[in-house]
């Protein structure tokens, strides 16, 4: 055995005999700090480390896209994606037509649902996705779900990209926008509150939500089975009433390349009496975050660590 030869063998015995000890770091990819991700993998993040075993970190991020080509790339070792982007990059569908599958997608946990928020100052006329033609419309960033999702639902409606004045900015800024009255409207994917769109709600602006319903959000729903009806109930957001909309799941993936047992001991604290406790109180969208959501919607394989933590717990056979 040459030296070079002798040198990987000793290192990786090391690695084996210190595997036990060794910390492992999990870095989690969330989405901007206006959203919903950035607080909620914050909280998981916080929750499921466990000193000197595993360093889990929240980090801030343009969202569902760029966490899955971060996992998929090894920069991040998790991240929370929307079920239909986490989907199509497991298929090679979808915004991943034509692109590379990313073989290695695996889930850890569906976590809540995203609701599809079109906001408009209180007042604008805009009553439905059609009327926004002519009009100054932020989509989200390059790399959001809520881009792609946006895209969708103009379609869906009748409305070409061409037919209106887009804007590919976060939502806090277009909030900013909308408020001194350089925008007219925004989109956003994310969980109900969302932090941009309460602060516009109480700010003396006042918005509403327009509605997705009727059959264009039918058919929609139909081609997708990863929609689902969703109802953004009254005063969620300030003096707003209730809207009928479409959602779809947050999901927290991984790769397959990550360890099954730091997989399911992530699994199992998310799970544990105070965790639940700690995400019920920490966020509005908190409360969804149970091992029975965890199951469902889901159009990935599951990392073996969450499939053997959700086997133990009677939820998967």
């Amino acid at each position: 055995m040459n030296v070079k030869h002798l040198l990987g063998a000793v290192v990786a015995a090391l690695a084996l005999t210190s595997g036990a000890q060794a910390q492992q770091f999990f870095r989690i990819g969330t989405g901007g700090t206006a959203g919903t991700y950035y607080p909620v993998g914050g909280m998981i993040a916080n929750a499921v480390s466990q000193p000197g075993k595993i360093i889990a970190t929240a980090q801030a991020s343009n969202g569902s896209l760029a966490n899955v080509n971060a996992i998929a790339g090894g920069s991040m070792e998790a991240g929370l994606s929307q079920s239909d982007v986490a989907t199509w990059a497991y298929t090679g569908t979808g915004a991943f037509e034509g692109k590379p599958k990313v073989a290695d997608l695996r889930m850890i946990a569906n976590l809540y649902p995203e609701s599809i928020h079109l906001v408009v100052k209180k007042g604008s006329g805009i009553k439905s996705v059609a009327d926004l033609k002519g009009k100054r419309v932020a989509l989200d960033e390059p790399g959001s779900g809520t881009l792609i999702n946006a895209r969708m639902v103009l379609a869906a409606y009748g409305v070409k990209e061409s037919d209106i004045k887009p804007d590919y900015i976060k939502p806090n800024q277009a909030g900013d926008k909308l408020k001194d009255g350089s925008l007219d409207a925004f989109f956003f994917v994310g969980g109900a509150p969302a932090g941009a769109i309460a602060e516009l709600a109480s700010s003396g602006v006042g918005i509403e939500l327009v509605p997705l319903s009727g059959a264009p959000s039918e058919s929609l729903r139909k081609q997708n089975p990863y929609f689902a009806v969703d109802t953004i109930a009254a005063n969620t957001y300030k003096d707003v009433a209730a809207v009928q909309t479409l959602a779809v799941g947050a999901q927290l993936v991984t790769s397959a390349k990550v360890p099954v047992e730091t997989v399911y001991e992530i699994t199992k604290a998310m799970y544990n009496e105070q965790t639940q406790k700690t995400l019920a109180a920490g966020h509005a969208k908190g409360k969804f975050i149970t091992k029975e959501n965890a199951v469902q919607g889901v159009g990935i394989p599951f990392h073996p660590g969450a499939e053997k933590f959700y086997k133990e717990a009677g939820l998967l056979k």
